[in-house]
């Protein structure tokens, strides 16, 4: 039995610098008071026999859940919005709520994708290129995946990378694998707790009866 320690990923970012840039929201604070206030995001490149899988991801801050994840043989627009279009379609966001994280990548700059979260009352924010700590919810992702789930394999094809993608984040991560940061829960659970003290502590308002009329 051996251990396996995260490594340094290299960075894939490639920034177009005619771009119009959305503001640094988040300031290194990755935290949040609920969830779907704070989604962080990002790309990174997965190695197969048959070529690169590209994985696009959006992590929940409050919960640290994976409400999304997307894979291509391409890292382009098409990608990221369509992570995009399934966190909007499985979670409940309120317009003006939620701020969406991203860095400087041509892909979350791009027209496609700032259209779309401003349609969808989405606060785009942005972190510089380069430096990890201004997106780091998002690279502390890269490091538990490719550390649990890629690292000491080999995939022949994108379909079996996909395949062990699937396992791991809708099988294992989200479900079952516990963090100190959440008080020993999963990311379902942690959000499973909220709401259910959400609901305990919200009042009841019942309508008084109305007494009955009588001829």
């Amino acid at each position: 039995m051996a251990g396996i320690s995260p490594r340094r990923n290299k960075g894939f970012t490639r920034r177009d610098p005619d771009a119009d840039l959305a503001p640094d929201l988040v300031q290194r604070d990755f935290t949040a008071s609920a969830p779907n206030r704070l989604w962080v995001t990002d790309l990174t490149m997965i190695s197969t026999l048959e070529g690169p899988l590209w994985l696009s991801a959006i992590r929940d801050a409050f919960s640290r859940r994976i409400v999304a994840w997307e894979t291509s043989a391409r890292a382009d627009a098409d990608l990221v919005l369509t992570s995009l279009e399934y966190a909007l379609a499985s979670r409940e966001v309120a317009p003006g709520e939620l701020v969406h994280h991203a860095d400087h990548g041509t892909q979350y700059t791009s027209i496609k994708l700032t259209t779309r979260l401003v349609r969808a009352g989405i606060q785009a924010s942005m972190g510089s290129v380069g430096d990890s700590y201004d997106n780091a919810l998002a690279e502390n992702l890269w490091m538990l995946i490719k550390t649990e789930c890629i690292r000491g394999g080999t995939f022949n094809t994108r379909a079996e990378a996909n395949l062990a993608l699937f396992e791991y984040i809708d099988g294992f991560y989200n479900p079952r694998r516990i963090q100190k940061r959440l008080g020993y829960l999963s990311p379902i659970e942690f959000e499973e707790k909220h709401y259910a003290n959400q609901a305990a502590t919200e009042p009841v308002n019942l309508k008084p009866r109305q007494p009955a009329l009588t001829s």
